[in-house]
Order: structure tokens, then C-alpha cells, then sequence
């Protein structure tokens, strides 16, 4: 996991406290899981000085890592468990995976970009954390063969809810899904009560487009 003695301790701690705790995030796990986790860990080199600025940063092949402030809400609202089973869509460049896989018990995600998902699991590898399984495929058709889940994280806008998440969560599970076209999107909160869906819009936001279909393989 995280070196104490990392150089970017002090920009992490600068991050937590300027750009969450500043904006209202008070869930004492998300704070901590994102004061630990080198999300610089998770970027180029080259963006490194970068890594802890209040912004998205690009990981190749048009994707990025999301805002920490986006991030950290959307962990504060799912309220995830240490005994939570989650479905991550969209693995990216993996920093995300790290901060689910310090919240709850073991973080199931998919990941369409083969190149990126392979990069992703050695970097998770490397640093430990071993409550992960990824795979490579469609994101909107969801993970059947574990479901189902606590809840499911989607780092990806859709134009519409796909069926097939919402069918994988547990009763009483949540889904936190960007909803909208390329301009306008929304933060959309999903619970499943009754075998219904029970939706709290929250704050606008800009994410890459959830792309479905036959996953990309890695360049040879």
C-alpha cells in the first residue's frame, strides 16, 4: 500500500484537507482511504507534480481519473461497508480500484480498455492490494457471476441507466451512475428498494462516455 515516507505526503494531506474537507466531505473512511492511497501512483511521471491538483488527469486512450472532489463524493454517498462486495465500471487507471479496495471487503471490476486494465492490475499488484479481481469486457452488461452487489460504482456517463447493473444489485444495494449526453450529465444515486428503483439526483458533472460493445484489445 502507500509508503509513509512518500515525498507527496504533504500535497495529500494539502489535498484532503483543501479540496474535501473544505467542500463538505466528513465521512472519516473516505478521508482516510484518500489521505493513504499515492493516487500519483496511478499517472505518468510525467504528471506526478500534477497528481494531487484539483483536477482530472488524462491516463491514455482518451480516459482520465476524475476530480478527487468527484471522487470522494461519490465514495461519501455510496456509504460503502467494510463487508461490502462492490462492482467497479470502468477500472481506468486503477486509483479508484485502490480507494474501493480499502472500503469494503473485495472490489470486482471491469475495465472495456484491455492496455489499461492490464497496467492497472500490476500497479495494484505492486502495491498491494489484493482484494481485487478485474477483467476485461463491457462494463454496461455489469459482472453476473458475482452478483449480487452491495453496491456498483460507474466511472463512466451513460445516456441511460443500463438494465443490467441495476438487475445485479442486492435489495436494499446502491448504484452511483453519471446519467446524461456528452454536455449535460448528472450524478445519479440509485437504491434498489422492493425491486424498484429509488433515484436522488445530485450535482452536475463531466465524465467520459460509457462505450459499449466489443472490448479493445491491447496493441501487440
Amino acid at each position: 500500500m502507500a509508503d509513509p515516507d512518500d515525498p507527496f505526503r504533504t500535497a495529500r494531506d494539502a489535498m484532503v484537507q483543501e479540496q474535501l474537507v473544505a467542500r463538505g466531505v466528513q465521512d472519516a473512511r473516505v478521508l482516510a482511504v484518500m489521505s493513504r492511497t499515492p493516487r500519483h501512483e496511478f499517472v505518468e511521471p510525467s504528471l506526478w507534480a500534477h497528481a494531487y491538483g484539483d483536477h482530472p488527469l488524462t491516463i491514455g486512450l482518451g480516459q482520465t481519473i476524475s476530480q478527487p472532489f468527484i471522487v470522494a463524493t461519490m465514495l461519501q454517498v455510496l456509504a460503502l461497508q467494510a463487508e461490502d462486495t462492490v462492482l467497479e465500471v470502468g477500472t481506468g487507471s486503477g486509483y479508484v480500484t485502490a480507494l474501493l479496495s480499502g472500503l469494503c471487503r473485495h472490489v470486482y471490476s471491469i475495465e472495456r480498455h484491455a492496455a489499461l486494465a492490464q497496467q492497472a492490475e500490476a500497479q495494484l499488484r505492486r502495491l498491494g492490494y489484493d482484494n481485487v479481481t478485474l477483467r476485461v469486457g463491457d462494463g454496461s452488461l455489469g459482472w453476473e457471476r458475482h452478483a449480487p452487489y452491495d453496491a456498483i460504482l460507474v466511472s463512466a456517463a451513460a445516456a441511460s441507466v443500463p438494465e443490467p447493473l441495476f438487475r445485479q444489485l442486492r435489495e436494499g444495494g446502491r448504484l452511483m451512475i453519471p446519467v446524461g449526453s456528452s454536455e449535460v450529465q448528472d450524478l445519479q444515486l440509485l437504491r434498489k428498494h422492493l425491486g424498484t428503483r429509488v433515484v436522488q439526483v445530485l450535482d452536475a458533472c463531466r465524465f467520459v462516455p460509457l462505450v459499449t460493445g466489443t472490448p479493445l484489445k491491447a496493441s501487440s
